[in-house]
């Protein structure tokens, strides 16, 4: 667990309900494992999905892959997608103790 994952994905928990009245959903993405993933939705009593994108293609399809020494990870960004799957915003700049 990481203080900035952590915190964000809290708070994206704790304001589900507003989320859901707007008929949205959320979806966390990163390059950890689906075991890791798996017990970090499980302590946190997470109420939407976390996907593995350990190769992180998806992050490079959207442009927030980078790189630290041999590992590859994802920048912390946010995409609203809208219901015809096309991206309507993107939130390149996030503060995860605001950010939900």
């Amino acid at each position: 667990d990481t203080p900035g994952c952590t915190t964000e994905a809290c708070s994206f928990r704790d304001d589900i309900y507003k989320i859901r009245e707007l008929n949205a959903k959320i979806v966390g993405i990163s390059t950890d494992d689906i075991e890791s993933h798996e017990k970090f939705a499980k302590k946190y009593s997470l109420p939407f999905p976390l996907l593995s994108d350990k190769d992180a293609l998806v992050a490079k399809s959207y442009g927030s892959a980078v790189r630290v020494g041999p590992f590859k990870m994802a920048k912390r960004h946010s995409f609203i997608i809208s219901p015809a799957g096309k991206i309507a915003m993107i939130y390149r700049r996030v503060n995860p103790n605001t950010h939900s």
